[in-house]
């Protein structure tokens, strides 16, 4: 663990320095809350959408904002490898799953920033629009929504160790255009319904926005949390273990 820390602290450090990291992961998805704010104001409340209003609209977003974590790791892996910097560091006693962490520890703690920093501005905005949000609401959310970004972040870190630095962020923009529009964060699936429902259903992204509106809205039942959380967390797992193993079987071939 103290190797993994190690190497956390030197990755925390390249984030900080990274302008773009405050760009993307905290000034992007408090714009997107203020224009989508705005774009609800202006829909007739007749047409009977929900999507956009706040209380849905805060973990939508804040969804969308993780998988700039998979970006943002999937460069930092893809990046190390092509500047043989992890090549030196194999020489240490360090395992995989030192890496691996020591990759992860400051994405999940950028993406918890992340997710404060936009709920807080969710809540100031709640109250302008006169719908204010439940703040024990917030607090769940803001809780499950830590496994979605374990799942983002071992999606970057597959993509930063399978695919050269050009290739590995360019897959990435693939999963972030999926994950926004097959997780529901724009448009509500389940009022649809029919093979459009199906195909979210077959993937995460689906259950990471449900599980962050469910516990927002305190809604705690089988259908509407747990089972997505279920769901959610179980794809963490295997793609967190796939990244290790990945890892290790890279690490032995660039060794090799």
């Amino acid at each position: 663990m103290k190797r993994a820390l190690a190497f956390a602290g030197r990755n925390q450090k390249e984030i900080l320095r990274d302008p773009l990291s405050y760009l993307f992961c905290l000034a992007f998805p408090l714009v997107m809350l203020v224009v989508m704010t705005v774009v609800n104001e202006s829909i007739p409340k007749e047409s009977g959408m929900t999507v956009f209003r706040i209380e849905k609209l805060a973990p939508g977003i804040a969804v969308f904002g993780q998988t700039f974590l998979m970006l943002f790791a999937c460069l930092s892996v893809s990046r190390d490898r092509a500047g043989s910097f992890l090549v030196r560091l194999y020489a240490t006693p360090a395992r995989s799953g030192d890496f691996i962490l020591g990759y992860q520890i400051p994405m999940l703690v950028l993406g918890a920033a992340q997710t404060a920093v936009l709920y807080a501005a969710s809540y100031v905005v709640s109250l302008i629009v006169k719908t204010p949000l439940k703040p024990l609401g917030l607090f769940w959310s803001f809780l499950s929504l830590q496994l979605s970004g374990i799942l983002f972040i071992s999606f970057g870190l597959i993509f930063g160790t399978l695919f050269s630095e050009k290739a590995a962020p360019g897959l990435c923009s693939i999963i972030i255009s999926l994950s926004s529009f097959l997780g529901c964060i724009w448009f509500d699936a389940e009022s649809l319904g029919g093979i459009m429902l199906k195909i979210c259903k077959a993937l995460p992204f689906f259950y990471c926005t449900k599980i962050g509106r469910s516990a927002l809205a305190l809604s705690f039942t089988k259908e509407a949390f747990w089972l997505p959380l279920l769901i959610v967390a179980s794809c963490a797992l295997v793609f967190d273990l796939a990244a290790v193993l990945i890892f290790r079987s890279r690490m032995r071939a660039d060794l090799a």
